[in-house]
């Protein structure tokens, strides 16, 4: 076996040592998650939340997405705490959003949890 190469490995300790990349890949991570306006999922939030709901072929008309993939992405916002109805009418089912979800913040969560004096 002595004729047999050794493996090489992607992370070697040469590899390993740029230490500029890590710090900017940190600073970067550190940031606080800012949605975008414009994603398909923004896309979809904004069907929801009119009066009328969208169907499931109106969301794939403005995503571009399969309907399979648009039915979970219905489920993921059920799952984020949406509430997602869905209504059958003439053969067609209509989903909509009833209420946004509650987003806890530490100073809503203070104030609920000091008794009044």
């Amino acid at each position: 076996m002595a004729g047999k190469p050794t493996r090489r490995f992607a992370r070697t300790r040469a590899n390993t040592d740029k230490s500029t990349e890590a710090n900017v890949v940190a600073a970067k991570s550190d940031a606080p998650a800012i949605p975008k306006a414009h994603t398909k999922i923004s896309k979809v939030l904004m069907l929801l939340n009119r009066e009328e709901g969208a169907t499931v072929t109106e969301i794939v008309t403005a995503t571009g997405w399969l309907p399979h993939t648009t039915r979970a992405a219905l489920t993921a916002l059920k799952k984020k705490g949406h509430t997602v109805t869905s209504t059958k009418t003439d053969g067609v089912r209509t989903y909509r959003i009833l209420m946004a979800p509650r987003i806890e913040t530490e100073a809503s969560t203070a104030s609920e949890s000091t008794p009044d004096a």
